[in-house]
């Protein structure tokens, strides 16, 4: 089948971003093999490629209301950071000056129970870890470190 050109259908909603005349469009489109969908596209003055020409144009020739740009919360932010393998986040507390040890020591004095149990498998065995995942901030609070110091500490083992 042929590929052919990006067109809309339809602009569901627009709304600011942080950026000045940066929108994102919740359109639903026909793509480039006959088949329609529906997503947000971001749209940027300087886009020529793609959907970009076609969102600018009913941009500027469609009467629609901009919704308010609204900031991600804390807790959003650090549910959209990407997990991180074993094998980083390992890495990342031992570049901080904690160890694999120091780790088990937390788990291993915790109340006797299921959830002492999960929380051996889930360090022992996982092979990601997710940012918002209970253990993370349980053993994280055990070893003095704050959110914040989670979350730098997050970002900098992703890079590893």
């Amino acid at each position: 089948m042929e590929n052919k050109t990006l067109s809309i259908l339809d602009v569901h909603k627009v709304t600011a971003t942080s950026e000045p005349d940066v929108f994102i469009l919740d359109v639903s489109i026909l793509d480039g093999f006959g088949g329609e969908e529906r997503g947000d596209f971001v749209s940027r003055p300087d886009d020529t490629a793609g959907l970009g020409p076609a969102a600018r144009d009913w941009l500027k020739t469609n009467e629609h209301e901009v919704l308010p740009f609204v900031p991600p919360t804390l807790q959003e932010i650090r549910a959209s950071l990407h997990s991180l393998t074993r094998r980083q986040l390992r890495l990342g507390l031992l570049t901080n000056g904690i160890t694999s040890a120091q780790v088990g020591a937390v788990i291993e004095a915790m109340p006797a129970g299921v959830e002492k149990e999960m929380a051996k498998i889930e360090w022992e065995d996982a092979s990601s870890f997710e940012r918002l995942h209970p253990l993370i901030a349980s053993v994280g609070g055990a070893l003095g470190l704050t959110d914040v110091q989670i979350d730098a500490m997050w970002a900098a083992a992703a890079a590893l």
